[in-house]
């Protein structure tokens, strides 16, 4: 939580965090402010103190609605600025960055470095404004354990709200989803049909579920996974927007949408055959509902979340399946891991990595529970997902509810 920011900062021996870029899809940045039309900004918290927001004039009223201390980038002359750096601008840059570090108390100390920007233009910055302050180290860390992965681990009940808010609003989208597939006429080939005669295509699916979480407030910025046959047996195939719906054909309908400005996202997946599931389908369905359920009547709160990947090995292989224990380069089989952390971030702590043995299921997380079955060769593949919430009184959470049908009987 952002109140275990001190403490992990001291943890991990950094004096100070300095964040980059912009408040919304910036999920550090979008953490500590709230996101808001804030563009290019720098925050700098030192550690036991309150962070301070430097902005653009243009959005003060904005910077001043996250209810931080604020600062406007107009303080530092840039005809100043300039004049002192001779016209050089990356050292324009640094020169600034060292006054507005300067007025926060920081004129030394290891200075952790975060946010999204452009990459070439902070590194300049950041090479520049070493050699200006010499007793101040710029750090980076792992993107899997940095101390914002690390404060986002475990969440408030404001926090949970919100993805339950996110979830609530998937459910909706999917149960759109799913009246809009089973309303179609189907011609002799089992394509499902427009009402204009034309087959309908994954791309337009796909434009329906972006209309749909627009109208609901939600964005989409990492796109959805709709994968039909083969594209199904790829992980992560968005899916070929051309692609025909067809009967008895695998689809995986991953979805993960987010709140307007880049804040809390909400995951979940289902996998459907419309109309018929030919046998291998429902064979290679009910093997990956069976290790779900399982998984679900195995967790317990403080376990590492690894020691459910390794239960998901030990089940998947038991039914025969490769996976990336027994085989580790393998692309067919069980090829992912079984799940991840949710928060500001799609993907976050915990990590369900068997090597992992801090990443756990304690208090406060919220996690996917996602396994998963992949033949791209033989056209099909299969993954069921869920969302849970480790609540305080140590029971799970389902977060939202939906129904796992995998034949989704035609109406049109």
């Amino acid at each position: 939580m952002k109140t275990d920011l001190d403490q992990i900062m001291q943890d991990r021996n950094l004096d100070v965090l300095l964040v980059l870029g912009n408040a919304e899809h910036n999920s550090p940045m979008y953490y500590l402010t709230g996101g808001g039309h804030v563009n290019d900004a720098t925050l700098i918290k030192p550690r036991g103190k309150d962070a301070t927001l430097f902005c653009n004039d243009m959005e003060r009223e904005e910077a001043a609605k996250t209810g931080l201390k604020t600062v406007v980038y107009s303080k530092y002359s840039l005809k100043e600025l300039r004049k002192e750096a001779n016209n050089d601008m990356i050292l324009v840059a640094a020169l600034r960055l060292q006054k507005m570090l300067s007025d926060c108390g920081v004129r030394s100390g290891r200075i952790g470095v975060y946010g999204q920007t452009d990459l070439s233009s902070s590194f300049s910055m950041l090479l520049a404004a070493q050699k200006l302050m010499p007793d101040v180290e710029f750090v980076g860390e792992s993107g899997m354990d940095s101390v914002f992965l690390q404060a986002m681990e475990t969440k408030t009940e404001d926090e949970v709200a919100r993805i339950r808010k996110m979830g609530q609003i998937t459910m909706e989208v999917v149960a759109k989803v799913k009246d809009f597939l089973t309303g179609h006429a189907v011609d002799e080939n089992e394509v499902l049909l427009r009402t204009d005669g034309k087959p309908l295509t994954i791309g337009d699916v796909k434009a329906k579920i972006n209309l749909w979480l627009a109208e609901r407030g939600a964005e989409n910025p990492e796109a959805t996974i709709f994968a039909i046959g083969r594209d199904a047996g790829f992980p992560h195939s968005v899916g070929t927007p051309s692609d025909k719906i067809r009967l008895g054909k695998t689809i995986i309908f991953d979805i993960f949408p987010c709140e307007a400005g880049g804040g809390y996202f909400y995951d979940f997946t289902r996998t459907w055959c419309l109309g018929y599931a030919p046998e291998a389908e429902q064979k290679l369905y009910d093997d990956v509902r069976e290790v779900y359920e399982k998984l679900i009547d195995e967790m317990e709160v403080n376990m590492p979340f690894g020691e459910l990947q390794r239960l998901t090995c030990d089940l998947f292989e038991a039914q025969g399946h490769p996976t990336i224990r027994s085989h580790e380069a393998t692309q067919e089989g069980y090829v992912h891991s079984v799940g991840h952390g949710l928060g500001v971030n799609v993907h976050e702590r915990p990590w369900a990595r068997m090597e992992m043995k801090d990443n756990l299921l304690q208090r406060g997380t919220v996690f996917t529970i996602e396994p998963g079955l992949y033949y791209p060769e033989r056209g099909m593949g299969v993954r069921i997902e869920n969302s849970y919430y480790a609540r305080p009184d140590g029971t799970f959470e389902r977060i939202v509810e939906f129904p796992f049908d995998f034949v989704l009987e035609m109406k049109g």
